[in-house]
Order: C-alpha cells, then sequence, then structure tokens
C-alpha cells in the first residue's frame, strides 16, 4: 500500500483535502491546455498560411512569459497583500516554504463596520503551489487572447516586451481589484470566473493594441482565409472543452457550484454556437465553421461571469443574447462605424471576447441566484430579477456596470501607455517588405511546404510555374504546345 495514503506523513497535512486539490490541478491543467496547445493550434490555423508559424509562436511565446513572470513577481500583485486597493505588493511566489503551505488569498477577509470580523480570509483545502499555477492559466490565457487582436502584423520583438509588461501594470491590476481582495472584491462586484478580469479586458487591451499597432496590408484584410479549417476545430475544441476546468475550477473545490457551474457553462456555449448558426444561415444563406467557433466562444465568454451563480434556463437565456448580440455587433455595428472599420482586430476580439464579457457580467446582475450565491459569498447577493424590498438586486446591477467600466478604462490607459513605451524602442509594426513575406521574414520558418494561401487551385497558373522551375533546373527544357517539349 503507497504511503501517500499515510495520515501521519507531514505530506499529507490535516488541512489538505485530497479531492480538492486533484480537482483543482485538474482544472489547473484543463485551463492550461486552452492555451498550449489549444489557441496555439487555433491562431496557427485561422489564419493565412504566411502567418500560421508566426501566430502559433506569439501564443507559445506569452504562455512561457507569463508564468516566469507570475511566480518571480505577479501572482502576489494579483493575490497578495496589499499596496493600493487596486494592486497588491509584487514579491517571489517560489519558496517551498511558502508553495506547501496552505492556499490563502489574505486581503479576502473581511470585517464589519464597527470592526467586527464578518469573514475569515479564503483558504482553499490544497497548497499554494496548486493555487499559483492555477492561477497561472488565468494569467496565460488572458495575454494570448490579446495577440488576436494583432494577429498578422505586429513586429515579434515588440511583442515579447509587450507580454512581461502588460501582466504586470494591466492584468494583475484587474485581478486584484476582483479576486484578490482589491476595492472591487469588497465593494461586492460579481465575476465568478472573468467575464470582466479576462474578458473585457482581453477584448479591450485587444482593441487598443490593434489601434496603435497599424492594420495589415489590405490585401490580407480583404482576403485573409484560414490555412487549415479541420485544426481549427481541434483548437477551439480543446478552447471548448477546457472550460470546464475554467468555470469549474473557480470556486476552488469539487463541490456544488463547481458542478452547476460545468454543466453552465457548456449549455450556454451550445446555445450561442447555435443561434451565431442560425443568424448566419438567415443572413448569409449558409453555416461557416468560422461563425460556429466565434458563437461558441462567445457563449463561453458570456456565461463566464455567473457560470455557477445562475440558473440552468438562465444559462439557455445568457447563451441565446451571447450568439445574437455580439453577432449583430459584429455583422452590423462594425460596419457603420468608421471608428471599428479603422481598428483593424484580427480575430475579432472585441466582439467575442469584451462584448461578450460585459454582457455577461449584466445578465449575471439580472440573474445571479441568492440561492446559489449563498453557496460561494459570506453575504446575501441576488441579481435584479430576485431583488425585493431592500433593492439589493438593483444595488448590484450597478455595481455590476461601475466594475465593467473600471476594467475598461484601466486597460484602455494601460494598454496605450505600454505600447507607446515600446514604440520609444522597438517598432510596433513590421516593415512593409516583411509583411508581404509572412514567417519567413519573421521566424526564418514556414509553416508548410505546400502551394498556395488558401486560394483555389488555379490550373494555368500551376503548369506556367512547373515549367518555369523546370527550365530552371535544366537548360534544354523549352516551351510546347501541352506543358514542356525535351530537346532531343
Amino acid at each position: 500500500m503507497s504511503r501517500a495514503y499515510d495520515a501521519s506523513l507531514p505530506g499529507v497535512p490535516d488541512w489538505l483535502n485530497k479531492g480538492d486539490n486533484g480537482w483543482q490541478l485538474t482544472a489547473a491543467t484543463l485551463v492550461g491546455l486552452q492555451s498550449m496547445p489549444g489557441l496555439v493550434i487555433l491562431y496557427a490555423s485561422i489564419v493565412k498560411k504566411k502567418w500560421a508559424v508566426n501566430s502559433a509562436f506569439m501564443a507559445l511565446y506569452a504562455f512561457a512569459a507569463v508564468l516566469l513572470c507570475w511566480v518571480l513577481l505577479c501572482y502576489k500583485m494579483a493575490f497578495g497583500e496589499q499596496l493600493l486597493p487596486f494592486w497588491g505588493k509584487g514579491g517571489p511566489a517560489f519558496s517551498q516554504g511558502y508553495l506547501k503551505s496552505q492556499a490563502k488569498i489574505p486581503e479576502s477577509i473581511m470585517w464589519y463596520g464597527n470592526g467586527t470580523l464578518k469573514r475569515e480570509a479564503v483558504m482553499p483545502l490544497f497548497p499554494m503551489a496548486t493555487l499559483v499555477y492555477f492561477q497561472f492559466t488565468f494569467a496565460a490565457i488572458t495575454t494570448i487572447l490579446v495577440a488576436g487582436s494583432v494577429l498578422g502584423r505586429m513586429n515579434i520583438k515588440a511583442w515579447m516586451a509587450f507580454v512581461p509588461l502588460w501582466l504586470i501594470f494591466s492584468y494583475t491590476v484587474g485581478a486584484y481589484s476582483i479576486w484578490g481582495g482589491g476595492f472591487l472584491y469588497h465593494w461586492g462586484v460579481i465575476d465568478y470566473s472573468g467575464g470582466y478580469v479576462i474578458h473585457l479586458s482581453s477584448g479591450v487591451a485587444g482593441f487598443v493594441a490593434a489601434y496603435w499597432v497599424g492594420p495589415r496590408p489590405q490585401a490580407d484584410r480583404e482576403r485573409f482565409p484560414p490555412n487549415n479549417v479541420l485544426l481549427m476545430l481541434a483548437g477551439a475544441g480543446l478552447l471548448w472543452m477546457g472550460w470546464s476546468g475554467f468555470n469549474g475550477g473557480a470556486p476552488y473545490a469539487a463541490n456544488l457550484t463547481s458542478s452547476i457551474a460545468v454543466l453552465n457553462t457548456n449549455l450556454s456555449a451550445a446555445t450561442s454556437l447555435l443561434v451565431w448558426t442560425t443568424l448566419d444561415v438567415i443572413f448569409f444563406g449558409k453555416p461557416s465553421v468560422i461563425g460556429a467557433i466565434q458563437g461558441m466562444v462567445t457563449g463561453l465568454a458570456g456565461v463566464t461571469p455567473g457560470a455557477g451563480l445562475i440558473q440552468t434556463w438562465a444559462a439557455i437565456i445568457v447563451g441565446i443574447f451571447s450568439g445574437s448580440i455580439p453577432w449583430a455587433s459584429m455583422m452590423i455595428l462594425h460596419k457603420k462605424s468608421a471608428l471599428l472599420q479603422k481598428v483593424d482586430d484580427t480575430l475579432a476580439v472585441f466582439y467575442t471576447h469584451a462584448v461578450a464579457g460585459l454582457l455577461g457580467g449584466i445578465m449575471t446582475g439580472l440573474f445571479a441566484h441568492p440561492d446559489l450565491c449563498a453557496l460561494a459569498f459570506p453575504v446575501p447577493t441576488n441579481g435584479a430579477f430576485y431583488s425585493g424590498k431592500d433593492g439589493r438586486g438593483g444595488k448590484q446591477l450597478l455595481k455590476q456596470l461601475v466594475g465593467a467600466a473600471f476594467i475598461a478604462v484601466w486597460n484602455l490607459v494601460s494598454t496605450t501607455l505600454i505600447l507607446l513605451a515600446i514604440k520609444v524602442f522597438i517598432p510596433l509594426r513590421m516593415a512593409e517588405e516583411e509583411l508581404g513575406i509572412g514567417d519567413d521574414a519573421a521566424h526564418g520558418e514556414e509553416a508548410y511546404a505546400l502551394w498556395g494561401d488558401g486560394e483555389k487551385f488555379d490550373a494555368t497558373r500551376h503548369v506556367e510555374q512547373f515549367e518555369r522551375d523546370q527550365e530552371a533546373a535544366h537548360p534544354s527544357y523549352v516551351h510546347g504546345a501541352r506543358g514542356v517539349t525535351i530537346v532531343l
């Protein structure tokens, strides 16, 4: 019998719940798989062939860079002791004594106005090492989502500088303010698993970054076909299935809330995908894989702010609105706005994440059920639809709007300042000559040894290229009536 189950061992302290720890590590792994390889595959396949390597590498680099920055400095900035009402004190999180102690979010402790204790600090029944890694996967995917707005033209060196700076000065502020015990946390803003901290944040930051980096070449903006639709579905599948860890791990326990969150998450995604696909068929005459994936993402992002706090019928409603409002903003509002058309958001991250995340936060302020909130929060909380004479539900909706405004404004300002600072030393956009080449110019590598960038096969063009290749290979080849003629 394995001694790992011997309760007398110091490796199994009294406070450790092996079930919770096992689920939390599983959830962290699922969220990690959303980025590596999920978004790496999705980004590589959804872009034009000449940008496949560059797009995948931007996601790969961000995943690695965020992890190192996270344990060196940023975890404690997001979940450590208070420095400012919206920011924690940075510091390393890698000593063995710290990582094997019971997990704790120190600033989550709550007090009544008279100074008496309302709730102890959040202390999950697993080690700090588990919590540090779990929260890293959220930081990583948020940063990678920002990359989706600037694929196909951002200077890779500028991106390499941007990742740690944005993590430090933007992501940690939102995470601490809402999750780590900051002012929005104590005021009562609800963001169950990242509708604001992750999706609204990345969508706004991506849109701002797309503005400052500038657009892709006109030819790429007009025609940017995915180079591998089937592989794109594989990446999207990893993203969808990984969301069970995303929202299922948010309670820090394998409990009732996590179960409800997983069901609601998948149901909202399925509903949104079907709504988006239906709208595509009604207005464009046929369904599209890209449209289905966008609908899936908006359904997942939309339910995230309240996945474990709303009833399952409400998750269906969230899915309906998540599949329709972002669709309308992308297909109708975008075409009528000069500003939105000027900004080249490559993968429409603003619509699929910022709009959906904001929508989900508002709908959480409407549908958060008091009984489900009681499973997660120490104080009575509910949405506007369950508001009594005390008006608590209406106040919650107002808090959701204020919280969204803070996250949006902070990301607008911080992302702008970061990019302007980088621009002083490194060009944000690749040179025009490099933009015409793509991966080979940026990395000296190409994704496929295949013809074309997703265009349809042109037999005439192919034969002409074959003739040129043969002439270059052997001077005795000359033009003939059909293909080539060999001179004997």
